[in-house]
Parts: C-alpha cells; structure tokens; sequence
C-alpha cells in the first residue's frame, strides 16, 4: 500500500490545506521564538513548541498527500496523529498558565469556591493533562496498527473526554477571573497596552476557540471517519486552533517573568 493509500483512507485530500496552514504557523513560530529571547516566559516556551509540532504535522500530512511513492506511509500517519494529539497540551496548557499568571500580575486574590481553589492546583493540572497525552498516544499508536483493539479505542476515548474537561475547567477559571476583576474594581481600560485593555475579552475568546475544537473532537469521538473528514476537521479543529496562536501575540497579553511573585 502507498503513502497515497493511506492518506486517501484516512482521509487526507487537500493538498493546498496542509501547505497553508504549515507555511501560516512558521511566521508564528518565530514570532514566539524572539518574544522567548525578550522576555521568557512559560507560556512563550509553550506556545513555540505548540508551533513547532504543528509545522511538523502539517508537513508530515502534506507529503502523505502529494506522494505518490512507496514508503513507510503507516508510521507517517501514526506519527502525524500522535503530533495532532499531543500538540494540544501545549496550546491548553498555555491557555490554564496565562490565566493563573494575570491573576498574579493583577494582586488578585483567588476565589474563596473550593472547586475553583483545587483546579488552581497548577501540578494537579500539568499531571491530568500529562495523564491524557498518554492515553491518546497509546490510543492511536495502538489502534493504527490493531483497529479492532478495545482498549486501544477506550483510551482514545478518555483522552479526548479527559481533555475536554480540562478545556471546561480553564474556561471556568477565565470567566471566574474576569468575575474578580469586576468584584475588585479593576480598571483595564487605564492600562497602555492592547493586552492589559481587553485581556479578559481575549482570554475569552481562546477559551471559546478550544471549546469549540473540543466539542468537535468529543461529537466524532466514535466516529473516525467524521472526525478525519476535512471538510469538518479544518474549520472545527485546525481553523480554531491557529486564531487561538495569533490570539497570544496580542501586545502585553503575556505577562513578563520578572514581573509575576515569585
């Protein structure tokens, strides 16, 4: 079997797609790269890697599309997958930072609700997305080569639930910060920079643009060939995950390191 078999079977047709959305993420990718030598940040180190994988997938996508010669074409395609799933967990995990790190910035004290004191738990977080990412690379490594496997297919499916509901609880975290700034009295709009004016309003927005990814990953969760569908997958996965990036490069969204308590 070709490499264009299995990209055909998977799902992959749109040539154009891949060199587009591969080409797009370079210029962020080194965008994020200098923001890490002016001032680093975590976030910023997340966010190039994030970039980084993304550029890879959808240059490993690509070749499967547009080769039409013989080659390892099964460990292109699980290596593409798994470069899809795990690349999630930096995008999310940048997400959960910049949340808790404004709220530091701004002297915020944190919400006295107990469920919102446990998911500021920022190692309970890290450890439950760390948790996901093996289960979908196991899940996909597993199923490309055994698809009738059972377990392989559950934790496919956990992952992905997993996922989702840390993207809910970072969404949670964004509209309860937003709620102790109004309680506080906090004057966004005396700030100088684009990013301190309407942080809120953007910190929103990604969290919207990650739910929006996730609902479409858990509605296709049993069906594989929906999920791979391009005709969906661009628009409710790939088209919602890069304005999330450029979103992060709005000026003073990213709080500097040596400004945040130590």
């Amino acid at each position: 079997m070709t490499v264009i078999d299995y990209a055909a079977a998977y799902g992959y047709s749109s040539l154009v797609a891949a060199i587009i959305f591969a080409v797009a993420y370079v210029p962020l990718c080194a965008f994020f790269i200098v923001q890490c030598f002016r001032a680093l940040t975590y976030v910023y180190i997340v966010l190039t890697v994030f970039c980084t994988i993304r550029v890879g997938a959808f240059v490993i996508r690509a070749i499967m599309i547009g080769s039409d010669t013989s080659g390892d074409s099964l460990d292109l395609l699980v290596t593409d997958q798994i470069l899809f799933s795990i690349g999630f967990f930096g995008l999310l995990n940048a997400a959960y930072t910049l949340v808790l790190d404004r709220d530091l910035l701004r002297k915020t004290l944190p919400s006295e609700n107990p469920i919102s004191r446990i998911f500021r738990n920022r190692r309970l977080f890290h450890i439950i997305m760390i948790v996901a990412v093996a289960l979908g690379v196991y899940g996909i490594t597993s199923s490309m080569h055994n698809p009738t496997s059972s377990v392989a297919s559950t934790c496919r499916k956990a992952s992905v639930l997993i996922f989702l509901g840390l993207t809910i609880v970072q969404a949670f975290l964004t509209i309860a910060s937003i709620n102790k700034e109004i309680q506080d009295g906090y004057r966004p709009m005396q700030a100088s920079s684009l990013g301190d004016r309407y942080g809120s309003f953007i910190l929103c927005a990604i969290s919207l643009l990650l739910l929006v990814r996730e609902a479409f990953m858990v509605a296709t969760i049993t069906n594989s060939q929906k999920e791979a569908d391009e005709h969906f997958w661009y628009p409710l996965v790939a088209l919602p995950e890069i304005l999330a990036i450029m979103l992060y490069c709005t000026p003073g969204l990213v709080p500097p390191r040596s400004k945040l308590p130590q």
